[in-house]
């Protein structure tokens, strides 16, 4: 069984341009102790996705429909109570600004022994011990001592390795991390990097990486979703869609980083803006800066098509004009 099992998930926000949709449509699946990157530029609806899945939607926001299963559980429509109990324990949320995890008046270990003595049953002593070891495993030297700091005591690389020690306090089945190493250097990224894959390997946790650098993808998830204009655009195994991708938007985001450059060439960009989520095109989103587009494009957006390959798109790459729709 899936540990999260996402269908049709789609999240609305009323606002005086017009009802946005971020979240559209979005079906997922992940299972236990694999790793999924969720990849797209910035406004393609990845964070907010994982807001959803989180239940930290508020108005004027709402989720409009679709369903969110965590071990079979149905997570969509639970009281704001139940919510809670799950938020922080089975599921995990790392942000990328570490200061929305932390309370910048309250000592660490205030902070850390609150979140294990909220979902676990234990001594003060031995919830004060699981928040060393938790400091220790992201890398936190003389974790005693740091348990003892302030917030503004720390870089904001170690506040943030801070935040990911409180999200692996509890064990989780599902951790969502929203680009949470941007802010740590690429020593300190490799070594969470690898305590992710090691955690996720030992526990089973399943893990969202939300992110738009295809580098920390290609060396750590299993499996990628490719998301663009708040629709799944492609998804399947890391190799499938990094190394054969079919849709345009997803070969255009993969040809324009800068390794798949010939040296000495100027770097490739995908032309044209992110459509206004309040003003969609008809059709498919992606047309306008798409070299492959036909009248066919202009009329009705394409559906997601494949089992476990997914496709969003009439001309995929790599197929012969003459077998275009």
């Amino acid at each position: 069984m899936p540990t999260l099992a996402i269908e049709g998930l789609t999240t609305r926000f009323s606002t005086r341009g017009g009802t946005v949709t971020p979240v559209d449509g979005v079906s997922l699946s992940i299972l236990p102790g694999q790793i999924l990157g969720l990849v797209g530029e910035s406004g393609s609806g990845k964070s907010l996705t994982g807001y959803s899945i989180m239940g930290l939607i508020d108005p004027p926001g709402r989720i409009e429909s679709g369903s969110i299963r965590l071990n079979g559980r149905e997570l969509s429509g639970l009281p704001p109570e139940d919510m809670r109990k799950i938020r922080g324990n089975r599921i995990a949320m790392i942000f990328q600004d570490p200061m929305m995890t932390l309370n910048p008046v309250l000592r660490i270990d205030t902070q850390m022994i609150e979140s294990v003595l909220a979902h676990q049953d234990v001594s003060h002593g031995q919830a004060r011990a699981l928040c060393r070891d938790a400091l220790e495993r992201v890398g936190i030297a003389s974790p005693d001592e740091r348990l003892l700091s302030y917030p503004h005591q720390f870089s904001g690389g170690m506040r943030q390795r801070v935040a990911i020690a409180i999200a692996l306090l509890n064990n989780p089945d599902l951790i969502i991390c929203d680009e949470p190493t941007t802010a740590l250097d690429v020593t300190i990224q490799g070594q969470i990097l690898y305590e992710m894959q090691k955690l996720c390997a030992e526990t089973g946790a399943a893990l969202i990486w939300i992110t738009h650098d295809l580098s920390v993808i290609a060396g750590l998830a299993d499996t990628v979703a490719v998301m663009y204009a708040g629709k799944i655009v492609e998804s399947g195994t890391a190799q499938q869609v990094l190394g054969q991708p079919r849709h345009p938007y997803a070969h255009a985001l993969i040809a324009s980083a800068p390794s798949r450059n010939p040296r000495g060439q100027p770097l490739k960009q995908i032309p044209g803006m992110t459509p206004s989520l309040i003003n969609l095109p008809s059709g498919c989103p992606f047309r306008e800066r798409c070299e492959h587009a036909t009248d066919a494009c202009r009329q009705v957006p394409p559906v997601q098509t494949g089992a476990g390959r997914t496709l969003r798109c009439f001309h995929p790459v790599g197929t012969a004009p003459e077998a275009r729709v």
